[in-house]
């Protein structure tokens, strides 16, 4: 019996709008921190924490993330290149050999960078609110698997971070990559961090005032890690 794959050829870019390329990554990216920020926002009202300093967790946050993603990935996966060229590391742009530059938005973000990136923030965060540092990570873990989960989503738009070769029917043909039939490493990945997202957002609705500091942090990095390695 002939197994039918699935053919996997996303454009990544959507549209170009007089050389500015709009990408499902930054897209799905930016849609992912801010359903995060509306949770954010419902559990600060329940914490009766003031809504400013969520404005100002938002504001460190994404900056922490953005540039802890943005340097993980220059000086970690491609440290000669970016080294030699430190503008493409924060600047949108490609510097062509023949002179001037050509606009490519980010392209390259690294998760652990941005974790790191996001725990000075949340260190900052804490300094300037006086808010308990433990107490806001906690926090900040129960929206990590929803935006995890659109991270996932942005890979497979990407055609990147691609599963093992497969012989199952829903085995993905990742055509920018090569022609082997591979497991939608992405979709699994993005479907457990959903669900981790929901399993952590009803303990904190159901269980909050029984479960001590640090609890939802520990818990999450545990599922977390149980996720990728599976």
């Amino acid at each position: 019996m002939r197994v039918i794959y699935i053919h996997w050829n996303i454009d990544p870019e959507i549209l170009n709008i007089f050389g500015v390329s709009i990408r499902y990554y930054s897209l799905l990216f930016v849609f992912g921190l801010i359903l995060s920020i509306f949770i954010l926002r419902w559990i600060f009202k329940k914490e009766n924490i003031a809504v400013e300093n969520l404005e100002i967790l938002s504001l460190y946050g994404f900056i922490g993330i953005l540039v802890g993603a943005r340097l993980g990935h220059c000086l970690f996966y491609e440290p000669t290149y970016y080294l030699a060229n430190p503008l493409e590391i924060f600047l949108p742009i490609k510097l062509l050999q023949e002179g001037g530059f050509k606009y490519t938005g980010y392209q390259g973000l690294a998760s652990h960078g941005g974790a790191l990136g996001l725990i000075i923030a949340l260190i900052l965060y804490s300094r300037k609110t006086k808010q308990p540092l433990i107490s806001t990570i906690d926090f900040i873990a129960i929206v990590a698997g929803l935006s995890a989960g659109f991270i996932r989503l942005a890979n497979l738009m990407n055609s990147e971070i691609i599963g093992m070769p497969t012989t199952r029917p829903w085995g993905f043909i990742f055509e920018r990559i090569d022609n082997i039939p591979r497991h939608p490493a992405q979709l699994y990945e993005a479907i457990a961090y959903f669900l981790i997202f929901i399993a952590m957002l009803t303990l904190y609705k159901t269980k909050r005032d029984k479960l001590g500091n640090g609890f939802f942090f520990g818990l999450v990095l545990v599922l977390i890690f149980t996720a990728r390695f599976f």
